[in-house]
């Protein structure tokens, strides 16, 4: 297959991969929610970079030695499940705010009236740049169906005649796509007339996630089992 027919098909396939609902998506939906753009967006270049993790291990094979050891997806299948737990678990206690007016003043009072801030959360409780952008990270890091993906991705899709500064420039276009759809994700999602319904749902949609990342963490365990 032509290079450029290669390229066209997995930027398709990964398009159709990152929009799609999951534990990425559920996360930079809890951190616009609870915090605002600038935490999003730190989280969404988190997410971004755990890509490289998956390209990289691909292109040497570990990707392989991970999906046929038994052992190690095992391990690595606990330990993702026991993440999407522990984010799972913040988003299941996020609160219903204080009626609007008293959110309203106690914004304007802290000075959090910056572009895409929504949050009932208290800015000096905020995560740092550091901490998002390691949240992010290893929610992508660790998840799974990403494994499984970019070894299929690289193993099926991209031949192995493929030279490696090839594949190389498809792993930094998958890098770069991921960062951009995230950052993009977290723009709209901050955005003043989208920021007013958070406010006032937002914690019904980050309980929401909350069950979502619970699910996808007992389907990882009752794969282990079945």
């Amino acid at each position: 297959m032509p290079a450029l027919e290669q390229f066209l098909l997995i930027a398709m396939v990964h398009f159709f991969a990152v929009a799609s609902p999951g534990p990425d998506f559920a996360l930079i939906l809890k951190q616009s929610i609870s915090y605002n753009r600038r935490i999003a967006i730190y989280t969404s270049l988190g997410i971004a970079t755990g890509i490289i993790l998956h390209v990289t291990y691909s292109l040497v094979g570990i990707g392989l030695l991970i999906a046929s050891d038994e052992r190690l997806f095992t391990a690595l299948k606990y330990i993702a499940a026991s993440y999407f737990c522990y984010i799972a678990w913040h988003c299941l206690r996020a609160k219903k705010p204080v009626n609007e007016n008293e959110q309203e003043n106690s914004n304007n009072k802290s000075g959090s009236k910056t572009a895409g801030a929504s949050s009932s959360v208290p800015v000096a409780n905020y995560p740092s740049a550091k901490k998002a952008f390691f949240t992010g990270f290893l929610i992508n890091g660790l998840n799974v169906k990403a494994t499984l993906f970019f070894v299929s991705l690289f193993s099926v899709v991209i031949a192995p005649e493929t030279l490696l500064s090839i594949k190389i420039a498809y792993g930094a276009y998958l890098v770069f796509a991921t960062g951009v759809w995230f950052c993009f994700l977290s723009f709209m999602l901050t955005q003043e007339r989208v920021r007013f319904v958070l406010q006032r749902k937002g914690y019904i949609l980050d309980r929401v996630m909350g069950v979502v990342l619970l699910i996808l963490a007992i389907q990882l365990l009752l794969s282990d089992l079945s």
